[in-house]
């Protein structure tokens, strides 16, 4: 197996993850603090030297790919997932195509970058900054990424800020999956290959 194939793994196993803490906030208004930050951490690592340093280490997506791996093995139940995963794999190609767009983000991240470092990525006011960034940027794009949940816990701004702060690192994982070759014919094509490298990953 290519190492940029089981790559692609990594920051699909990214993406996953991201967006599973995104419905778990949408529902209960709570998140998991370590894999939060383990996303949120990705967003400020632009120039990584490769794709594993974007999280950290295997562990800050081992979440991601078990829960990989339970799709790609008809495990998983939550439906809703894998749609908002497509949604935003389609942003993600409206996204680069917006240089404007891209340049905004990318200096909101700069500016947000030493604020992150100094309080944690996961900081309320972090959380609010990059929430501000997507709100300002991403979210105008077409197709919006729409996010089920309860309306108690949407309609509060922190919550809100934190759920858009975790969907600017999930397009992160997306661009990333992207430039690594990734596509949608993988899904069709490579759900075998893209288990067992989710496995050897876990390993």
């Amino acid at each position: 197996m290519s190492n940029r194939f089981s790559e692609r793994v990594l920051a699909l196993a990214g993406l996953a993850q991201a967006l599973q803490q995104v419905r778990r906030i949408a529902e209960t208004g709570q998140s998991e603090a370590a894999v939060v930050q383990a996303s949120l951490d990705s967003v400020f690592r632009i120039d990584a030297a490769s794709p594993i340093e974007v999280y950290g280490q295997v562990a800050g997506v081992s979440s991601g790919l078990r829960l990989l791996r339970s799709y790609l093995g008809n495990e998983a139940r939550d439906e809703a997932l894998p749609k908002l995963a497509l949604s935003v794999l389609q942003l993600e190609r409206r996204f680069v195509r917006e240089t404007n767009t891209v340049n905004a983000v990318g200096s909101g991240i700069s500016e947000i970058a030493p604020q992150a470092q100094a309080q944690g990525s996961t900081h309320p006011e972090v959380l609010a900054a990059l929430g501000g960034l997507y709100a300002d940027t991403i979210s105008h794009l077409r197709p919006r990424v729409m996010v089920q949940g309860n309306p108690h816990y949407l309609g509060q701004p922190g919550v809100v800020a934190e759920i858009r702060a975790i969907l600017l690192a999930a397009v992160r994982s997306a661009v990333l999956w992207r430039q690594l070759g990734g596509s949608y014919w993988d899904f069709l094509f490579s759900r075998k290959a893209m288990l067992e490298a989710a496995d050897e990953w876990l390993r």
